[in-house]
């Protein structure tokens, strides 16, 4: 019984590790989020109002949630081998989305 909790703390800590090792790759293609914004016309004060109530606290939940099924999913990606390429789809994409774009471009452009 006093056997369990070191092995709990153990497994913990590694979970920790591959976790936080895989953020750091994670983080890394946050820098290549999209820029070219300068290209399209400016928003109007209606996408801007509707982008910042509605939009970007939908896409914060959805980043929030993909990295909650990221984290579930990732002894599956772990031996498949995309651990990034789930990252970036899961985590990145959705974050930048919600932190990198500027107020009230929310189109696919």
């Amino acid at each position: 019984m006093s056997r369990l909790p070191k092995n709990v703390l153990i497994i913990t800590l590694i979970l920790i590790f591959v976790v936080s090792s895989s953020l750091m790759s994670a983080s890394s293609s946050f820098a290549e989020c999209r820029s070219d914004y300068e290209q399209y016309s400016d928003p109007s004060a209606i996408a801007m109002v509707a982008d910042l109530v509605i939009v970007r606290p939908l896409t914060l939940v959805a980043g929030i949630a993909g990295a909650a099924v990221w984290v579930v999913a990732l002894p599956a990606t772990l031996l498949g081998g995309n651990v990034g390429e789930a990252g970036d789809v899961l985590v990145t994409d959705p974050m930048c989305y919600t932190f990198s774009r500027p107020l009230g471009y929310v189109g696919n452009e």
